[in-house]
């Protein structure tokens, strides 16, 4: 028997080149300036100072012209502005992708599947004895005829009802999603940056549902004063404004971009840290950012409630453990039916992808 055997340990190659590495830390700045090249170059150019992690031989000006000839940033040579290209915009995407969504790799979740077998465009392994009313396109020919040359011999080959076997597929379920985020003020209030979390949230789910499930629709919502759309592209960019949180103009967005939605599969993910406090009517704002108002609130449970006829299940998670913001969102939740989970930041990513997954099981 073999005991334990000892090695010399030889530590990981580090294969990353130079650039590679400040690519990284590039990468990673830019989801904390907006998409801001400029500030995240010079902060890479403070963090240099203090803690030397650029190479003597190639220096952060080296770094620099690697990223202007490789397409990652733009230089205006009139004004010397710089600016991301959409190469970048797409790398921050598909890095987003991997820091949240990284289990992806290691598991074999995320085929979309439902419970349900059938006429699908997912091949099921196992395959079952033909029944009447099954169609020729599901025979599974090579074990067929295997059946009929055990059956009935090489030599005299008959193919027989009780020979043929079918090989199912599955239904891959197509859904509608609107991501909706808050950007009011609260989102980087009491020190704590809770816009950024959600902005990579946003870009992993986009890059997601882009590359693994390109027939579902994503659309992304955000409200403060009033609620609008922006595109995919625009999400490094985003950040929070002077906005109180008008929840209300955020779900009859939503509700409108999913009534036009062919699908019938349809779901809204909310993204909040605060109670909901304005509402527009007409061409005034009505404000209580004072507690829980019960004219705003009220209005919220409404939507709620109409969101759940139209079978649209509103998942919220909330950035907040204030157990009065809690409460109120039970009863949000009770009146949609929906769910509800009160995520740290650093477990926002993984709450809405296993969300996201089950819901593309359950749903037919």
């Amino acid at each position: 028997m073999k005991g334990f055997r000892f090695l010399k340990h030889v530590p990981n190659d580090d294969s990353k080149s130079d650039f590679e590495r400040l690519l990284e830390v590039f990468m990673q700045l830019l989801s904390y300036t907006n998409g801001d090249a400029t500030e995240a170059l010079g902060w890479m150019t403070q963090l240099d100072k203090e803690y030397n992690f650029s190479n003597p031989q190639y220096g952060l000006g080296d770094f620099i012209e690697d990223l202007k000839s490789k397409g990652y940033i733009d230089e205006n040579n009139q004004t010397g502005e710089i600016h991301i290209t959409p190469k970048t915009e797409q790398d921050i995407r598909k890095r987003s992708l991997d820091e949240i969504f990284g289990k992806l790799k290691k598991t074999k979740q995320g085929n979309h599947t439902t419970f349900r077998s059938g006429n699908g465009d997912e091949i099921n392994p196992e395959t079952r004895p033909f029944q009447f009313g099954d169609v020729l396109e599901q025979i599974d020919f090579v074990s067929s005829i295997r059946n009929s040359q055990i059956n009935s011999g090489i030599e005299n080959f008959n193919l027989r009802e009780d020979d043929l076997e079918i090989r199912e597929t599955d239904h891959k379920s197509q859904t509608s999603t609107v991501l909706m985020i808050d950007i009011s003020h609260s989102m980087i209030l009491y020190g704590e940056d809770r816009i950024t979390p959600a902005k990579k949230v946003a870009m992993a789910l986009s890059e997601l549902i882009k590359t693994k499930y390109p027939k579902d629709t994503l659309d992304i919502v955000v409200f403060g004063n009033d609620a609008w759309t922006i595109e995919i592209k625009d999400l490094p960019y985003l950040q929070v404004g002077p906005f109180h949180t008008n929840t209300v103009a955020g779900l009859q967005l939503a509700m409108e971009i999913l009534r036009r939605r062919k699908n019938a599969n349809k779901q809204i993910f909310m993204i909040t840290d605060g109670k909901p406090t304005c509402l527009k009517e007409g061409n005034k704002y009505y404000k209580n950012a004072f507690g829980l108002d019960r004219k705003i609130t009220n209005m919220c449970l409404n939507l709620a409630t109409q969101c759940k006829k139209l079978k649209i299940p509103i998942t919220t998670f909330m950035i907040t453990s204030d157990p009065y913001l809690q409460s109120f969102v039970r009863s949000f939740t009770e009146c949609n039916n929906g769910k509800a989970f009160y995520a740290s930041l650093d477990e926002l990513g993984s709450f809405i992808f296993d969300d996201f997954e089950k819901g593309k099981k359950k749903r037919v």
